[in-house]
């Protein structure tokens, strides 16, 4: 979305797919979950009312929308790119299957995927900790708005405090709004850390894989 209001930012999409080519030039082995708030929000005046089952849906055709032009702009960037949709519509992209995606991955494509878990009643933060399960990821990054988690919105509060370290428990005990209650459980039944860190800053996706620059971690108890 960038600066815009909902939609897609060219400039935003260009950068991101910047950001995940120079992590793939790592050597790292790259999948994606993303979601569709930017589209959404753009039809949610349309969505009011209607049953929560529907508008869900709606929110994961949305991630198909992203899915493909993120799959655009890393073609363009010379990266092998397969968009998985757990709503099968063969026309545009693959069905998600677990082995291919992993196959995928093996011969060094990015793997983006769309349309979150598939089921109304989840959010993309549980899709992402769901395919980071099956795909034995090593972490889970959260790209969001800010450098990590805070104690409160630091937009908000000047007050906040930023933590560099959290447990699993931290998460859910202090309710901090960083992913929902079961994409945090779900990463915690399968020991997966969840890192948080800024998309906006340009270099942090890599450098947090160096494990450089500012972002928190979310792991088992120490």
């Amino acid at each position: 979305m960038g600066n815009r209001e909902y939609g897609l930012d060219p400039e935003m999409v260009t950068m991101v797919a910047q950001e995940i080519k120079a992590v793939h030039a790592m050597g790292v082995q790259v999948c994606l979950v993303i979601g569709g708030g930017n589209i959404f929000r753009g039809v949610s005046a349309a969505a009011s009312g209607m049953d929560r089952a529907s508008g869900d849906y709606m929110g994961m055709l949305a991630t198909v929308i992203n899915s493909l032009a993120m799959q655009s702009a890393l073609e363009r960037h010379g990266l092998q790119t397969r968009v998985q949709s757990a709503i099968p519509m063969t026309t545009v992209c693959e069905p998600y299957i677990r082995r291919r995606a992993a196959r995928h991955m093996e011969k060094g494509r990015v793997v983006i995927f769309a349309a979150g878990t598939g089921n109304p009643f989840f959010t993309t933060d549980t899709a992402a900790a769901l395919r980071a399960a099956e795909m034995s990821v090593d972490a889970l990054l959260k790209g969001t708005q800010v450098d990590g988690v805070y104690s409160s919105d630091p937009k908000k509060d000047k007050n906040a405090k930023r933590y560099d370290t959290l447990t699993y428990m931290d998460v859910l005990s202090r309710d901090l709004k960083v992913m929902d209650a079961s994409a945090i459980a779900l990463s915690r039944e399968n020991h997966i850390p969840i890192i948080v860190f800024d998309i906006h800053k340009p270099g942090a996706f890599a450098a947090t894989m160096r494990g450089e620059g500012t972002f928190t971690i979310i792991k088992d108890e120490a």
